[in-house]
């Protein structure tokens, strides 16, 4: 019974994967609006129904989208984060892998072009929040790790994934033009933060 459980678990993360596959596919050519769930079910050879069972509909199905792109690139970011010598390294590697894997992406690279896709640019906007909290989540706990006195790391956090969601929205040179930048803006803060502890009266 375990065996068929584990087999029936597998078929259905691997038929979702497929849908998500074709979403990301149609959705270049498509956008949003022109995104038909007949069109993603014919792409994997299953009945539209089972795409409406799978996801409930087609704001759930494109979110979905979004957030495994999401994930992709915050595994990334935190793998260059991790391996940099210092947090300024960390920062530039994690901005410039961010930047570059945006415009290589075809589904990130049509929302920002004007292509058919660009009415899916609220949802790294105005309806980004996902996008956001975790690219703050994730730069505020390296911050914290690695700047333990550093006053607010969360407003630093926060600043640093606005300016890199900034960069995606409105490419302005290259990548690591754009960590340059940000990094710039990261250092000042960092630095106009009292980063070492206040000695107490007794000393």
């Amino acid at each position: 019974m375990a065996q068929i459980t584990n087999y029936t678990a597998r078929a259905r993360a691997s038929l979702r994967e497929q849908l998500l596959d074709a979403t990301a596919e149609l959705l270049p050519h498509s956008g949003y609006a022109g995104l038909r769930m007949a069109d993603v079910a014919a792409a994997v050879g299953v009945s539209r129904q089972t795409v409406y069972n799978e996801f409930g509909n087609k704001s759930a199905l494109v979110q979905a989208v979004v957030l495994r792109i999401l994930a992709e690139v915050t595994e990334g970011m935190r793998h260059r984060l991790d391996a940099a010598g210092d947090v300024l390294a960390g920062v530039h590697a994690a901005t410039a892998y961010t930047v570059e894997h945006a415009r290589k992406n075809r589904l990130v690279a049509a929302v920002m072009g004007a292509q058919p896709a660009e009415d899916l640019l609220p949802l790294i906007t105005t309806r980004g929040q996902p996008v956001l909290h975790a690219a703050t989540d994730l730069a505020e706990a390296y911050l914290r790790e690695q700047l333990p006195h550093l006053a607010d790391p969360r407003f630093v956090a926060t600043t640093m994934a606005r300016l890199a969601i900034s960069h995606l929205v409105l490419p302005n040179g290259s990548p690591t033009e754009a960590a340059d930048q940000v990094c710039a803006v990261v250092d000042a803060l960092i630095h106009a933060s009292p980063n070492d502890p206040t000695p107490s009266s007794s000393e």
